[in-house]
């Protein structure tokens, strides 16, 4: 089924004197279209406005776009995807594919092939054992506080209730035209005690040279906002979750630094609700490590 959105300007005059006016604003509909006083209604809920006199509706246009607070996305042919109770949010780690310029590509290889194990074993019983060399950051990965700080626990002191069976919540900015994903991004959304994943869409250029030139991120005070609002994880389907053209990195300073740890180059987040999932990215039990790839998955709820 097509999802459709509303376009439209609004004007709300208050009983008791003022107004307030909107450009531009967005909605979700059901159907092909929705009336005006419908949409007043809409805009008096979410707003929660009080004493509210005339509303006026304006420049209304109805536009072919993903619901932003919908669930799974359409597929190729217009049909909605079934549901699965496991929806993978990690990229392959390859041999010879770049995560990051400037770091090197995993290595994949057999440390003893199935043909070379036929001298330690009998007929017909045979093994393969394979060999990776890779740097910490390759494909998907999460960052613990040792990757920003000297004194920071690394991944054997990463607690398993940081990173497993967490209650999710996407927060979807695809499309925005602003780069820089600031804290009002995340104001309508109880973030705490959650998994919070950022949705920009940027997955759908890995592989490509244009994952690695000007990637959404988010902003110093994103990170102090979520910090402060108790969430647990952040993730992000982009190259980095902080702005890379500086010497500086305050998302990783400020999440790392309150032990918040981070998930990067996520993919597939359209493939899950807003809410109703329990996300999932441990890692190994490695001492003196930072950062390790993971398998970031959701398990979705029932209704």
């Amino acid at each position: 089924m097509t999802e459709r959105r509303v376009s439209f300007d609004f004007e709300v005059d208050f009983s008791n004197g003022g107004g307030i006016q909107g450009q531009g604003f967005r909605l979700d509909i059901e159907g092909e279209d929705i009336a005006d006083d419908a949409l007043a209604t809409a805009i008096i809920e979410d707003m929660r406005l009080l004493m509210v006199g005339e509303v006026r509706i304006l420049n209304k246009e109805i536009i072919e776009e993903r619901h932003k607070r919908g669930g799974a996305v359409a597929d190729e042919a217009g049909e909605e995807t079934p549901d699965q109770s496991f929806i993978d949010l990690s990229h392959t780690i390859k041999d010879g594919m770049i995560t990051y310029k400037g770091l090197p590509a995993p290595l994949i290889c057999d440390h003893i092939s199935f043909l070379d194990s036929h001298d330690h074993y009998a007929e017909g019983t045979e093994f393969q054992i394979g060999k990776i060399e890779m740097v910490a950051n390759t494909g998907t990965y999460i960052d613990t506080p040792a990757h920003r700080y000297r004194d920071g626990h690394d991944l054997e002191g990463l607690m398993l209730e940081k990173v497993s069976n967490l209650p999710g919540l996407v927060v979807r900015v695809s499309g925005a035209q602003d780069r820089a994903i600031d804290w009002q991004a995340f104001a309508a959304s109880d973030v705490s005690g959650r998994a919070v994943l950022v949705e920009t869409g940027w997955d759908r250029h890995w592989g490509s040279d244009q994952y690695f030139e000007g990637h959404p991120f988010l902003t110093e005070a994103a990170a102090v906002y979520l910090r402060d609002q108790g969430a647990t994880i952040v993730g992000i389907d982009s190259l980095n979750i902080d702005d890379t053209s500086g010497g500086t990195r305050p998302v990783h300073s400020v999440l790392l630094k309150a032990e918040i740890p981070i998930v990067e180059h996520m993919t597939n987040l359209a493939a899950l609700p807003v809410e109703g999932f329990r996300f999932f990215a441990a890692p190994p039990k490695v001492r003196g490590m930072g950062t390790f790839p993971v398998r970031a998955h959701a398990r979705l709820e029932s209704d």
